[in-house]
């Protein structure tokens, strides 16, 4: 008798059930949220923002006192220079400005996460070291994906490109 036939004849029709749990676990994984996340402003931001008004650069790595920091996304335009931090975190969100971490509440189950206004804060003396702008031309933008808590400076991404183009950026 050939086990190896029956074993094969067994497990051949669960083959597709294995690559359908994969896939589940890598589109719940928090590496492919966040390459999502930062795809998805990218492509809303080179959508809804004019060609002319706006020059996006993504992805950016930049030295940094304590090593490297890396951007999701730099938007340079007259009305400023926006450094964008991209969250794709889902849940109840708890912090504030000043707290060096924040909460996400997910279920019964809660995580830290670093403030990503802090996290931005990085990014933009980083830039205004590389650039040698005045602070006050460059703004921090914190766009999280889904609905959750939102304090100052943090934006909502549906229907949220017109903050940019606020009065107090017009100058």
């Amino acid at each position: 008798m050939d086990y190896y036939s029956i074993f094969y004849d067994a497990v051949r029709p669960l083959w597709w059930l294995l690559l359908v749990a994969l896939a589940l676990g890598i589109l719940k994984s928090r590496w492919f949220k966040g390459i999502f996340g930062e795809a998805f402003v990218k492509l809303i931001a080179k959508v809804r923002l004019p060609a002319e008004k706006y020059r996006g650069v993504h992805n950016v790595t930049l030295a940094s006192p304590d090593g490297t920091t890396q951007i999701d996304h730099v938007l340079v335009s007259r009305y400023g220079i926006f450094v964008i931090e991209t969250k794709h975190i889902t849940g109840w969100i708890f912090g504030s400005e000043n707290q060096a971490q924040w909460t996400q509440k997910l279920y019964r189950k809660t995580f830290k996460f670093q403030n990503p206004l802090r996290q931005n804060y990085k990014h933009v003396k980083a830039l205004e070291a590389l650039l040698d702008v005045p602070l006050e031309a460059i703004h921090s933008v914190v766009v999280f994906l889904s609905r959750m808590f939102i304090c100052k400076a943090v934006v909502f991404t549906t229907g949220r490109l017109k903050w940019l183009e606020k009065p107090e950026f017009k100058q």
